[in-house]
């Protein structure tokens, strides 16, 4: 006996085991799904993506120095990373993904990337 779908009612055609009458059903039924959990997710990651980007572009050569102006001017966010790496002797590096950043006297950085 077969099933109406789960987002439309409309009578589903073929396999006994769908919930869905076609991908267009599926996506919106998810969509409304996960819509308010994501919200938080989908705005961290953002935030996430866009530190990223200008850790990616302030450091080309994979390790160089920069200052708290520049990065903030760019957009930067010092609240968002992935990770906290602390060396043997204290230092106190931050991460998003495998850019990472280091905080100087006087208001300078320097850039890394982990390979």
């Amino acid at each position: 006996m077969q099933e109406a779908c789960t987002e439309c009612g409309e009578k589903i055609v073929g396999r006994i085991d769908k919930k869905f009458c076609g991908d267009y059903c599926r996506n919106s039924y998810n969509n409304k799904m996960n819509k308010d959990r994501n919200n938080l997710v989908r705005n961290v990651n953002n935030r996430l993506r866009k530190n990223y980007r200008i850790l990616e572009e302030l450091n080309p050569a994979d390790k160089t120095r920069t200052s708290r102006t520049k990065l903030l001017a760019k957009g930067f966010s010092f609240d968002y990373f992935t990770s906290i790496y602390t060396t043997k002797s204290g230092t106190i590096y931050y991460f998003i993904y495998d850019q990472g950043y280091l905080p100087l006297e006087g208001d300078y950085y320097a850039l890394v990337k982990r390979t």
